[in-house]
């Protein structure tokens, strides 16, 4: 069968599920991807083109120039490529682009007379200019009746006005700003999406618990904590459980902690001599006892740890 003039490739399984040939586009550096269908263009990455959104013709940078989807992964049928960006297209957008300082003030104002809660924090304009969206905080993410406000600006640009108020983390993305580790957001630089992020993250990696620690600008946990969260996991069900009976070079102990950085294990043992130490021991080094050891040293549940074991 044929899609657009590429070979479509039936699952093997003979469900409903097919491949589908998709160009995947951005409106905004670092944005989220959106798919089209090809159309028959031969695409590169970096190329400008010309889609069709709710919106009307819109301007977008190509981010992947050709890939296969299955069909149940996209919302068919999909929207085509309209054609490749003109240089009348790029020059639009470079003037819709110096327009927007301007646009923002004119807006603002009518804002500040009105007396609403809002703070403007971007805006965009449609490549013919026929349609404009203003993005807006509020505080305390409060709602607001801009009813009034869409009357007083709708005669000035004179243009179909949305605005949309988006919340801490799309603000963030949008005004960008320093992480902590000082370079540029991820969100702003090439995060296109923002995956969930727990506070069980910062546990597992033994990340301070403070907010000053694990927040980003946008207020919320840093999306960078999910980066080795696999690698976290992955190394915590090799290493022994806290408190388990261990075997180690020197004796029977008991696990007191993990260092999944350096995939090691401080453990309290009971040495020939009687005496007890705690020491570290790479994991592969270590392997778990029966529950009752036929070596002279007391078992793990036997052993004692002090509050200063675990310090």
């Amino acid at each position: 069968m044929k899609f657009n003039n590429y070979n479509v490739e039936v699952a093997s399984d003979n469900s409903n599920i097919y491949l589908v040939p998709v160009v995947g586009v951005q409106f905004k550096n670092a944005g989220k991807i959106y798919y089209f269908s090809p159309n028959g263009f031969e695409l590169s990455v970096g190329d400008g083109v010309i889609v069709e959104t709710v919106k009307g013709a819109e301007f977008a940078t190509v981010s992947i120039a050709f890939t296969e989807m299955e069909s149940a992964k996209l919302s068919l049928p999909l929207k085509t490529i309209v054609r490749k960006a003109t240089q009348e297209d790029i020059d639009a957008v470079k003037n819709n682009l110096s327009k927007i300082k301007d646009s923002m003030a004119r807006c603002d104002e009518k804002i500040k007379l009105l007396g609403l809660d809002m703070n403007l924090i971007d805006c965009d304009i449609g490549l013919d200019g026929t349609h404009i969206t203003f993005y807006f905080t509020t505080s305390d993410d409060n709602k607001v009746d801009f009813r009034e406000l869409i009357r007083e600006i709708v005669p000035i640009f004179k243009a179909r006005i949305e605005l949309r108020q988006i919340k801490s983390r799309a603000k963030a993305k949008t005004v960008g700003g320093l992480g902590i580790c000082g370079r540029a957001v991820c969100c702003t630089m090439f995060l296109s999406k923002c995956e969930p992020v727990s506070i069980k993250m910062a546990k597992d990696q033994n990340i301070a618990l403070s907010p000053t620690k694990i927040s980003g600008v946008c207020g919320k946990l840093m999306c960078c904590l999910r980066y080795e969260q696999e690698s976290y996991e992955k190394m915590r069900a090799k290493m022994p459980k806290i408190h388990s009976n261990i075997i180690t070079p020197d004796g029977v102990g008991m696990v007191l902690d993990n260092n999944v950085l350096t995939e090691k294990s401080r453990v309290k043992v009971q040495l020939l001599d009687g005496t007890y130490d705690i020491r570290e021991y790479p994991i592969v080094d270590l392997e778990y006892a029966n529950n009752k050891p036929t070596c002279c040293c007391p078992s793990a549940h036997e052993i004692s740890i002090d509050d200063e074991d675990i310090e």
